[in-house]
């Protein structure tokens, strides 16, 4: 696995636990030692927080939460005295304005003449209407960056469209599953119970769109209609149940599951569809030689599902949903052949390994942009 010799400092906004195995993997890469700044969610955001790494130095900052919506800002204090404790020889944030302590991050490396990278899905203003002034404050806010680490090329594209330099762009794929070291899993020919069996794993939200998923398999003629496993918790779970109640009895609630208990219902799955917003779980999948059925939301997806491993939708496309289910479900002999695509795809380029040597690469860009060196000698500790 790729090394990153400087001691690495991160910020985050929350960490969630279903990131642990990338921040494990990236600590394990940092010999110098991975620090890591992160608040709690919002109670309404129902996300489970990981309370400790065993390859990083987790440190809890406190999080304010300003308004809501598109006008949510956030405020995380203690990171000036994690700066100043910790000591980042190089320092990734979020690459978002909306928080608004970031700024004061940023000019404590530069006080200490460090550098800094930011981390994030892309700026989907870069490609709408919005006012010329909003892309600007955007385009200033990045420029204090050394280096960007992007989430998808369509997210270093948009970055790029602001004007910040290609060449110091890195893509991350995202992703939450080691390069598979096993064959894939050998599913039959035909589907095992009779019925096809559609995977859902993710927060039970409103944006998750699962409601769409439940309504569109109802939609399906009788012959092919799936069994639905719902892996999740949330908000919205209680109404779900209601819902599938009443329309699609063929579904499963399993609630909230993770690591190796996620294991058994991948490999049972035949099809795994996530109609609404994020993704992370798409990867995770596709590790288990899954084929993808997925709502375009952030531009990550685009890098993993293509035509040969599974159907990108137009979110909240409940009649896109119906019509790729019923072509999908028809043909089981398809579905492990493009789950074997899947596969592929995670064990050659979306996997925990490279994404933490895009980090590493993005922090030695990062270095050399700020003059910093990328493997000084430190004689004794820091």
């Amino acid at each position: 696995m790729s090394q990153i010799p400087l001691r690495l400092g991160l910020q985050q906004r929350i960490l969630p636990n279903y990131r642990a195995p990338f921040f494990e993997a990236l600590g394990q890469a940092c010999p110098r030692g991975l620090g890591i700044l992160a608040g709690l969610p919002r109670p309404d955001e129902a996300v489970e927080s990981q309370p400790a790494l065993r390859h990083a130095n987790l440190t809890q900052a406190r999080n304010l939460h300003l308004f809501g919506g598109r006008f949510y800002l956030c405020w995380q204090a203690g990171g000036h005295a994690w700066l100043e404790r910790w000591q980042p020889e190089a320092l990734i944030v979020e690459a978002n304005p909306r928080y608004l302590s970031t700024p004061a991050l940023i000019r404590w490396m530069r006080a200490h003449h460090r550098p800094v990278i930011g981390w994030g899905l892309g700026a989907p203003l870069a490609e709408s209407g919005r006012c010329s002034w909003e892309k600007t404050l955007w385009a200033r806010f990045l420029g204090r960056f050394d280096a960007l680490i992007a989430y998808s090329q369509r997210g270093a594209q948009q970055y790029a469209r602001l004007g910040f330099p290609p060449q110091r762009i890195v893509v991350a794929p995202n992703a939450v599953a080691p390069r598979p070291v096993q064959p894939p899993p050998q599913r039959p020919p035909r589907f095992e119970s009779g019925r096809p069996r559609l995977l859902y794993v993710g927060r039970l939200q409103a944006r998750k769109r699962v409601d769409l998923l439940l309504r569109a398999c109802a939609d399906l003629p009788q012959e092919i209609q799936p069994e639905v496993w719902i892996v999740g918790d949330g908000p919205v779970r209680h109404q779900l149940e209601e819902l599938a109640r009443s329309i699609y009895p063929h579904t499963r609630f399993w609630g909230a599951l993770y690591g190796d208990q996620l294991e058994p219902v991948f490999r049972q799955a035949d099809l795994f569809v996530l109609p609404g917003s994020g993704g992370l779980a798409i990867q995770q999948a596709m590790a288990f030689a899954l084929p993808v059925m997925v709502g375009e939301a952030d531009g990550t997806q685009s890098d993993l599902v293509t035509g040969q491993n599974g159907w990108l939708l137009p979110p909240g496309d409940g009649s896109a949903l119906r019509e790729a289910l019923r072509e999908a479900l028809g043909d089981a002999s398809r579905l492990r052949e493009m789950g074997l695509v899947s596969f592929q795809i995670v064990r050659e380029r979306v996997n925990l390994e490279t994404m933490v040597a895009a980090f590493a690469q993005a922090v030695e860009l990062a270095a050399a942009h700020c003059g910093y060196p990328s493997n000084p000698i430190h004689p004794g500790g820091v």
